[in-house]
């Protein structure tokens, strides 16, 4: 797996502030080799692993408006063992001010 990276979004930063940390991973890996590779990049121990397959939208591109497909591609939902966290979805203890 050479496509392993984090997916920051709105809900993956609030999925790791209970324990759920989200990642791009290949479409065609599978869930061992995920939380081997998880485990080594960032020097942890998994302990679960859900995935989720997400199909390629169409979309419309060049002056003729062609459509193309994107890639399909696989969401994986690492947990961690107790203690243990992965620093770049650390964003700390913010509180909404308005």
């Amino acid at each position: 797996m050479k496509q392993t990276r984090p997916l920051i979004s709105e809900k993956s930063m609030s999925l790791a502030q209970k324990g759920w940390y989200t990642f791009v991973v290949s479409a065609f890996s599978r869930k061992e080799a995920i939380a081997r590779e998880i485990g080594q990049l960032y020097n942890v121990t998994v302990r679960d692993v859900h995935t989720v397959r997400r199909i390629g939208k169409m979309h419309r591109t060049g002056r003729k408006a062609v459509p193309k497909k994107r890639a399909d591609w696989k969401k994986a939902m690492v947990r961690l063992a107790k203690g243990q966290k992965i620093a770049i979805f650390d964003i700390g203890d913010q509180t909404a001010q308005a």
